[in-house]
């Protein structure tokens, strides 16, 4: 499906299809917003071609999968970057490939299924964005994205401090499974950002350079939109360290507790080996064994047997291994 919005030179907005294209066209000082969600493949890269699009921009633009990046070219800047089609509880989300092609005086939009951010600014919002310049739109529309990835990683930093406080209390394998989800979704959302962050520093740049597209007036919006962006880098380094803590601690934890296990299950052992030495000693059947017949022999055995383990008992808590 093709959307288009645009602003013309009296600031009237006018919604529509293909055919605004022509108005526009026709009128050089207007802005146009195309927007194109879930169409042919064919069509669409006919489309951009028309609109003088770069042939290796489009064919990034029309990859299943594809990082993150910028690029300038003559007539446009090329932003590609994951958005969100919809995003779920505990930092699950369903990213959305976005593509954009800005010019001075056309903003075009291409996904492959609805996003959020373009459904909630194709309104009158938008136009305000619009009448300013299609960066500047561009760049809101990066901008709302990353606002729903901030407050799903501020949602998520309350509940990892209710498993910091339950793991206090004693975690368990359930738990640790859990963080370690987390951690790995951590993972790849800091991983998406970092690729974010390297078009933040490039539109800083491009801000700099010599292009209509892009110039000092859009600097307060790029570069809101690039601490935006290094804020979510920061909080998802933060909340992968702090689930990479409590996986480690819990190790830790389980590593002391065997090792306290197997220390007492040594200090038994020594304990059991001399008395077993003995016992196996006179058990023997031969019968000429030394001190065999003493009358009271079996509770002579049984007492040393009893001093012997007494005093390494009390070798074993003076060297605070009990």
């Amino acid at each position: 499906m093709i959307k288009c919005m645009l602003l013309q030179a009296d600031k009237t907005c006018l919604y529509g299809a293909e055919e605004l294209i022509e108005t526009w066209n026709q009128d050089p000082k207007s802005f146009l917003w195309i927007d194109m969600d879930s169409h042919d493949p064919a069509q669409e890269r006919e489309l951009m071609q028309t609109m003088g699009c770069h042939p290796l921009a489009i064919k990034d633009a029309q990859r299943e999968r594809h990082p993150p990046k910028i690029e300038l070219f003559k007539k446009y800047i090329f932003m590609l970057y994951r958005g969100i089609y919809q995003p779920q509880d505990d930092l699950l989300f369903e990213h959305l490939q976005i593509s954009m092609f800005v010019g001075t005086n056309i903003l075009i939009t291409s996904h492959a299924k609805k996003s959020m951010s373009i459904d909630n600014l194709f309104s009158a919002e938008g136009e305000q964005y619009l009448s300013k310049s299609p960066i500047t739109l561009a760049l809101r529309i990066f901008h709302f994205s990353c606002g729903i990835y901030l407050q799903k990683l501020f949602e998520f930093e309350e509940k990892l401090e209710s498993i910091e406080d339950k793991f206090q209390l004693g975690g368990d394998d359930k738990m640790m499974q859990e963080i370690t989800l987390y951690r790995s979704r951590l993972t790849k959302l800091k991983r998406t950002f970092s690729y974010h962050s390297n078009i933040g520093s490039e539109l800083k740049i491009l801000v700099t350079d010599d292009t209509d597209i892009i110039n000092q007036a859009e600097l307060h919006t790029v570069i809101d939109v690039h601490e935006r962006i290094e804020r979510l880098l920061t909080l998802s380094q933060m909340h992968y360290d702090i689930c990479s803590d409590l996986i480690n601690g819990y190790l830790s934890i389980t590593s002391h507790q065997l090792n306290e296990t197997m220390r007492v299950l040594t200090v038994i052992t020594a304990i059991f080996i001399p008395l077993g030495f003995l016992a196996g000693l006179y058990g023997m059947n031969f019968e000429y064994i030394p001190e065999l017949k003493i009358s009271h022999g079996y509770f002579y055995l049984l007492g040393f047997m009893g001093i012997i383990a007494t005093a390494l008992i009390l070798l074993f808590k003076k060297k605070k291994w009990l």
